[in-house]
């Protein structure tokens, strides 16, 4: 059993930039594939970037390349997502996931742990 905290979200304004962390309890979070997600206001949960169980490998929406940075401390058991640039359509509830499945994946499906999630408003 993995349980998952995010922390870091907060309200910005347009071209701020803010890291979310996820922290995980248990000791094997390095086995886990972790992914962050977006839900925003009547929309659906949608994937934002996943990086592999070692940080080999990350893969993120197109929307946020170039402006989001995945990454994560094992020794911490902590994964993070640096946003830069953030635009309003940025605004969520911003989630961290993780996956025992062996290839990384952006279907939210193949995910077995949630946190509960941490709220990003962008301002403009």
């Amino acid at each position: 059993q993995v349980q998952l905290v995010e922390s870091g979200g907060g309200l910005v304004q347009a071209g701020d930039s803010l890291r979310l962390s996820c922290a995980a309890s248990g000791r094997t979070f390095s086995n886990y594939n972790m992914g962050w997600f977006r839900q925003a206001p009547g929309k659906e949960r949608e994937f934002v970037a996943i990086i592999s169980w070692s940080g080999g490998s990350t893969y993120y929406t197109d929307s946020v390349k170039g402006r989001f940075t995945i990454s994560r401390d094992n020794a911490k058991n902590t994964v993070y997502l640096q946003m830069n640039s953030l635009k309003p359509e940025d605004t969520a509830v911003y989630y961290c996931a993780g996956s025992r499945f062996q290839a990384i994946s952006a279907m939210a499906g193949y995910y077995d742990y949630w946190g509960q999630g941490t709220p990003v408003t962008v301002s403009s």
